[in-house]
């Protein structure tokens, strides 16, 4: 899966609340929806002149100077280091094959939409409250919400959503008392039996790359590390 698709498939399964083209720039109203959407991208040549004009734009929003860097940006990186700003969270795309995924263990994982209060609360304990719930609503392709069970209770939850082939997953969470349960094996295994039964042929995700534990699950899963991004902030 090239970059190019994780990041449009990004875009579409975790959407701004409105977007804004600005010369070179998009600017992304989150409305406190987290980086994802709210950062800027370059989507056009750009100079060091326009900078201002972004950060500008993003002040009007309410919202920090914050700008998604993905291959090919890195001389946006260098000029964006020399005015102080530095790098957060650098993320690392997941995919794999949708029935390369073995399914998911019998009553252990619950595609439902829209999602039930115990999903809720699951995400608003782990920090997930109503900004990043308005996210997922605005998602406009076929999406679900997946809620994991272990010893007989509620104990993880994440959102998966499709554009064109591909789905994506967000938002995966566990309770801290029920992890290393295999709860979030057996979540990624239903998003993908799920996502294949609503005609996507890919699970991706992504991942901040120092979320070690995260990765090496992903990969026994057989998800292959497919590219990368990162944030500057002033």
């Amino acid at each position: 899966m090239p970059p190019a698709d994780i990041y449009a498939v990004l875009e579409a399964t975790w959407p701004p609340a409105a977007r804004q083209s600005l010369g070179p720039w998009c600017i992304r109203d989150g409305q406190g929806g987290g980086k994802r959407v709210s950062a800027a991208t370059a989507e056009g040549d750009w100079t060091a002149q326009d900078i201002p004009a972004a950060e500008t734009a993003m002040q009007a929003l309410g919202q920090p100077a914050l700008f998604l860097i993905r291959d090919g940006d890195a001389a946006l990186d260098a000029e964006l280091a020399s005015r102080g700003y530095r790098i957060v969270d650098p993320v690392v795309a997941y995919a794999a094959p949708c029935d390369t995924i073995a399914p998911p263990d019998l009553m252990t994982a619950f595609p439902h939409w829209p999602p039930l209060g115990i999903a809720r609360d699951l995400w608003e304990a782990e920090g997930i409250g109503p900004e990043r719930l308005a996210v997922m609503d605005r998602a406009a392709g076929p999406k679900t919400v997946i809620l994991g069970r272990a010893g007989d209770r509620a104990a993880g939850v994440a959102f998966v959503a499709i554009h064109g082939p591909s789905a994506m997953l967000h938002a995966l969470e566990v309770a801290p008392d029920r992890r290393r349960l295999g709860v979030a094996s057996n979540i990624l295994r239903a998003s993908a039996h799920w996502a294949q039964d609503n005609g996507a042929g890919t699970l991706s995700l992504v991942v901040t790359t120092a979320n070690a534990g995260a990765r090496a699950l992903y990969a026994s899963l057989g998800l292959q590390a497919m590219g990368q991004y990162h944030y500057r902030q002033k």
